[in-house]
């Protein structure tokens, strides 16, 4: 057979295999629990043809937020119009990528309802709703097929949900009556006092889900081990200790037996993985309590730490620890991202870590050396007795930092002539001497970028063609400090400096909108909803259940007021339950018997102006473009806008972000994200150019995704407002595509 005839035989092969997965896909429909699996190389295949499914987290398990379609281009996106949105019909905040399999979108209500949308109309096909209403973020779901059984896995509250992608029904074999408490198999002894919760999707990987959770950021903490379970059965399938038991490496960097007393350490912003290699990669958070560490001396792995590990086994391969004994919540807060780049002369596999510090870590992903220089720095020890901060910290020389990291006098704001004059005046009484600063007694130091970046839990976009990453950044500043726990007060009073303090503030103002006063909350919220809220937690608020009902009663009488003593009345009419050895005495939590600490952090608060608006000198905030293979930065471009600003002639001045990118093969990056401008756009990804913008509903503080259904290409975006309460209120998916 000749050549000719052999290729033309192999060209008709491919095109009726071609036409038959197009039309099998345009047409694709879920019967029962079954439905049509397209590998990835089939997937891209398809691409071409009329369908491209978003089937995974940020698009793909490697987390680079790519996708291969070349519909919308640099030169049409221009034209994008509104296809449709469905409204969710629900106030709260939605942070969802959502899946798009086949015909049908899944994703998440603000109230933790999973629905399926037809992905070309917007109309709903059908809704599960968990046992419990909650307000947790929920950043997205999991799907795994063989061709021939579908499940979708979801997180709601404590529990992992499995559905079936047809009917929304649970799979009854799945773990108890179709779901697991992600609670288990920690540990603890009675799970119903922990908190613990599936923000972040788990990976799949076989016929396993691997995945980590959510947490408190003080004590009381779970363990925050890193499981796999079997997607049929609900059985755990292996687990990795984060803080190590004995005999087990990295034990000897905390004090004896700390795994019985501390918690966290866990892996809450997402995972990757290398599906070929086997390998899944996962960034973890710092271990409790966040800020005051007497009791946890030493490095503490694997807190803060990217952890290589085999997806089989859970065997550790490698490790990096970004932050040696946290003590400034500088967890690695973003999924890592797969690339594949020039390095020394040869191609090498890699794996790319954000951070909030505002530094990227790039790694051979087969051995975890570091494919840019990486030195240990020097840095001032704490003045807080108890504490021992680490002498030195891990600082790359390669890339640049993407946001500022030390805050000069020269940096204040000059928006108006007044808002300087307060910003020097507050400046002068903050300790600013920029990173890895050991938080001061009773004395405000500067954190910056703050406590929410640098990078954010949105994660980055990478083009694996070139090497080229996409990072939004936070670029504000925030201050924090440290105050001794004194007796006295009462119980509600210890129990909320102890478990609310650290992000309302010792004085219960907070600061707003991340953070809102609950000073005077019983006159905007009945006692049930501040009951409900506490225990089931909202937002970036975890839920307290390690209170029982007598605390939960005192903490909801010391709220309003404050400065409640044993036996007086609160502003509600009742009676606090006196209690006041109870500063003294150890407190039940989460199966771990821990003392109250002696000193406690006083609050997130960011430093703004009496306007509101970030007492420093914009940008605040970014969208950068960086070459992995030379480190050097391509662009970088403010990112959102203050619509009153922007009257004013401030236009460019950045804002706060969260949600992350999306780059596909046409060269367009679209990214959302920004708080109070409730725009989508479109950027070129060689040179930063703005192309097109939009504007939507509510807040985009999501990660868009893009896919392609009957030769249409859509990009669709999650929209709320939680985090801008002076906007209007609801949220709502919009998806976009060429007229």
């Amino acid at each position: 057979m000749s050549n000719h005839r052999l290729s033309n035989r192999v060209s008709r092969y491919w095109a009726r295999t071609a036409l038959l997965v197009s039309s099998v896909a345009s047409f694709c429909t879920f019967a029962g629990n079954r439905t049509l699996a397209i590998s990835e190389g089939q997937s891209r295949l398809t691409a071409t043809l009329g369908n491209q499914d978003w089937s995974a987290y940020n698009g793909q398990v490697s987390g680079d937020h790519y996708s291969p379609l070349q519909q919308i281009t640099r030169e049409n996106v221009k034209q994008l119009k509104v296809a449709w949105t469905f409204d969710t019909g629900e106030k709260g905040g939605l942070q969802t990528n959502p899946l798009i399999i086949g015909r049908r979108m899944f994703a998440f209500t603000p109230s933790q309802k999973v629905v399926a949308v037809d992905a070309t109309t917007g109309r709903l096909v059908w809704v599960f709703s968990p046992e419990k209403p909650g307000q947790q973020p929920s950043r997205g779901l999991a799907y795994w097929t063989d061709g021939r059984q579908s499940i979708l896995l979801a997180g709601a509250l404590n529990n992992l949900y499995a559905l079936d992608p047809a009917t929304g029904k649970l799979l009854p074999g799945f773990g108890d009556d179709g779901k697991i408490d992600v609670r288990r198999d920690l540990g603890e002894p009675d799970v119903s006092h922990s908190f613990a919760a599936v923000t972040t999707p788990g990976i799949i990987y076989k016929d396993m889900i691997i995945f980590g959770f959510r947490e408190p950021e003080s004590q009381p903490a779970v363990h925050g081990d890193i499981r796999a379970y079997d997607v049929h059965t609900g059985k755990m399938r292996w687990s990795f200790h984060t803080i190590p038991h004995p005999n087990e490496a990295g034990y000897e960097t905390w004090p004896p037996e700390a795994y019985k007393i501390t918690g966290a350490a866990n892996d809450w912003a997402g995972m990757a993985l290398d599906e070929e290699r086997g390998v899944v990669y996962a960034p973890t958070g710092s271990a409790v309590s966040d800020f005051y560490g007497a009791d946890r001396i030493g490095d503490d792995l694997y807190a803060n730490s990217l952890l290589a590990l085999d997806a089989n086994t859970g065997r550790r391969i490698w490790h990096f620890q970004g932050v040696h004994h946290d003590i400034w919540d500088r967890d690695f807060p973003s999924p890592p991202a797969l690339v594949t780049v020039r390095s020394s002369g040869k191609t090498v596999d890699a794996v790319a870590q954000t951070t909030k510090e505002g530094y990227l870590f790039l790694f051979d992903r087969t051995n975890g050396k570091p494919l840019f220089q990486i030195e240990e720095h020097a840095f001032p020890p704490s003045t807080t007795p108890g504490e021992q901060a680490s002498p030195t910290q891990p600082v790359p020389v390669t890339p640049a930092p993407y946001a500022r990291q030390r805050l000069t006098a020269d940096m204040l704001t000059m928006r108006t002539p007044t808002a300087h004059a307060w910003a020097e005046e507050q400046f002068k009484t903050f300790i600013s001497n920029g990173l890895y600063v050991p938080l001061s007694v009773d004395k405000q130091t500067v954190v910056f970028p703050g406590f929410d970046g640098g990078a954010e839990w949105g994660g980055s976009a990478v083009d694996p063609k070139l090497g080229v990453i996409f990072i939004n950044a936070n670029d504000i500043a925030w201050t924090g400090g440290l105050t001794e726990n004194k007796p006295g007060g009462g119980a509600g009073a210890t129990i909320y400096q102890t478990q609310c303090s650290a992000c309302h503030g010792s004085d219960r103002k907070g600061s707003p909108p991340a953070f809102p006063s609950l000073v005077d909350v019983n006159k905007r919220l009945s006692d049930q909803e501040i009951a409900e809220t506490i225990m089931n937690g909202k937002g970036r608020m975890p839920a307290f259940t390690n209170l029982d009902m007598p605390k939960l009663m005192d903490l909801i009488a010391y709220l309003p007021v404050g400065d409640l003593t044993p036996g007086a009345e609160s502003a509600g009419g009742r009676t606090a339950v006196p209690s006041e050895a109870l500063s003294k005495r150890e407190v039940e939590s989460s199966g771990n018997p821990t003392t109250v600490a002696k000193y406690r952090f006083t609050g997130y608060k960011k430093f703004l102006d009496p306007d509101g608006y970030p007492a420093i000198a914009p940008p605040w905030g970014t969208l950068n473009a960086i070459d992995l293979n030379t480190g050097k930065y391509l662009w970088r471009v403010p990112l959102g806008q203050y619509p009153e600003l922007v009257k004013l002639g401030m236009s460019d001045t950045g804002s706060e972000n969260y949600g992350g990118p999306v780059v596909t093969a046409s060269g367009v990056v679209f990214i959302a994200a920004t708080i109070y401008d409730h725009k989508m756009r479109a950027f070129d990804s060689s040179n930063g150019k703005l192309l097109w913008e939009a504007d939507l509903p509510y807040a985009g503080n999501a990660t868009p995704a893009t896919y392609m259904i009957g030769g249409k290409q859509y990009v669709v975006i999650a929209t709320s407002n939680a985090r801008n309460q002076r906007g209007p209120q609801g949220s709502a998916y919009v998806a976009f595509a060429l007229p």
